[in-house]
């Protein structure tokens, strides 16, 4: 299961009016690199056949079946603060992350490292 705090649903929903119909829905994925192996990624997008759905406070989710073993259990919250504003994930199985926020390490899981673009 992946959580929204109620500040990223809040954002989510501000985004998706801006969004044609079929491209609201917020697909989560993970891909190889950045710095400690693994980089998170946020988009809104239209769900595609093998997605993993979830309905999470109304918001209509998508991930891919490997992104989703890297990443369940995590939250997503939207944050406005002195270090900046956008989204950040909670990662539990996260072991290792570095300074840039999108990236991280899983015990049995390391990646590719590489930069943190």
């Amino acid at each position: 299961m992946i959580t929204l705090t109620d500040n990223a649903v809040q954002k989510l929903q501000e985004m998706m009016e801006e969004r044609p119909e079929e491209e609201r829905t917020l697909r989560i994925f993970t891909k190889l690199g950045g710095c400690s192996g693994f980089s998170y990624g946020l988009a809104l997008d239209a769900a595609q056949p093998g997605d993993q759905r979830l309905q999470v406070k109304g918001i209509d989710v998508a991930l891919d079946p490997e992104s989703l073993e890297l990443i369940e259990g995590s939250e997503i919250d939207y944050v406005n603060d002195f270090s900046g504003q956008g989204f950040r994930i909670h990662n539990p199985h996260a072991v290792a992350t570095c300074g840039c926020g999108s990236s991280f390490r899983t015990a049995t899981r390391a990646g590719q490292p590489g930069s943190c673009d």
